[in-house]
């Protein structure tokens, strides 16, 4: 999620105007250059600067084990893992299993000594809330923002959109296209660019959109021609015929063919475009 957060913590930074605060890609390239040691690390603390943890392990209280740097031990208590709890008060299962083998921002909480030299309780729970209270003061609807898909249903797509910040994308704000399913569009792990349709800063839930960034039917529409022969995906089926999209936003209809299913590249011949009403009629050829 490093670029996710990276995003995030530049506008921090812009709106603040606070120098000591470092987005995660600047601080990546410096961790190879400087030496983290006890003051460094105490300066990183104190400004809440994000660092990049690699999660080896996972113990049976759900505390995440790994390392920071390269020889650093670090822990990511459970109640460290993530701002949103269960019913119970504890974070849930499903915010720290997915972590091992992964490299995930996080600030540290205490840095503990020991015979080794220092060991580093890290939070990912700070970032969160610290990405939260940017947003509260400053996150408008129109807003673009960069993400990272980290899970699909058949309804939505939810993307980080920052420390572990989670938006949720509805299929209708996908595309003006019939999707059945988010996956028919995205990828966990996905990078995409997102937009801000609604915040709700009493309760912190945002929805996302992603059609306004694919460009509209009128601007889409300008590479076709009637009479061109253009490869589509079959979105949708219905008595008077076959929806076929041949761009992003830009829906056809065609006559119905036998063996045609949803999500099947097919061949259109472009018969006719009515700008106005914002239609396209199709033949299916192949």
């Amino acid at each position: 999620m490093e670029g996710v957060s990276n995003n995030l913590l530049k506008r921090m930074e812009k709106e603040k105007n606070n120098k000591k605060l470092k987005n995660i890609k600047k601080n990546k390239k410096e961790n190879k250059k400087i030496v983290l040691n006890e003051k460094t690390l105490q300066e990183i603390k104190d400004s809440q600067q994000v660092l990049d943890m690699y999660i080896e392990n996972i113990d049976e209280s759900l505390n995440m084990i790994g390392k920071v740097g390269k020889d650093i031990k670090a822990i990511i208590p459970r109640d460290e893992a993530s701002s949103v709890v269960g019913d119970d008060g504890l974070v849930e299962e499903k915010f720290i299993l997915n972590k091992k083998g992964k490299v995930i921002p996080v600030c540290i909480k205490e840095i503990l000594k020991n015979e080794d030299g220092f060991e580093l309780i890290m939070s990912k729970r700070i970032l969160e809330l610290k990405v939260r209270r940017w947003m509260y003061k400053y996150l408008k609807t129109g807003m673009k923002l960069k993400g990272v898909v980290v899970g699909l249903k058949d309804y939505a797509a939810f993307v980080d959109v920052g420390g572990g910040v989670t938006g949720i994308l509805k299929l209708h704000d996908m595309s003006d296209s019939m999707l059945n399913n988010a996956s028919d569009m995205f990828k966990v792990g996905q990078r995409i660019d997102v937009v801000v349709k609604k915040y709700d800063r009493d309760t912190g839930r945002i929805e996302l959109s992603y059609k306004e960034l694919l460009g509209t039917f009128e601007d889409n529409i300008k590479k076709f021609k009637e009479g061109d022969i253009v490869e589509g995906i079959v979105r949708n089926s219905i008595k008077t015929g076959v929806f076929v999209e041949i761009a992003p936003n830009v829906l056809g209809i065609a006559d119905h063919v036998n063996g045609i299913e949803y999500g099947q590249k097919v061949l259109v011949s472009i018969r006719r475009i009515n700008l106005e009403r914002k239609k396209v009629k199709l033949i299916i050829i192949g």
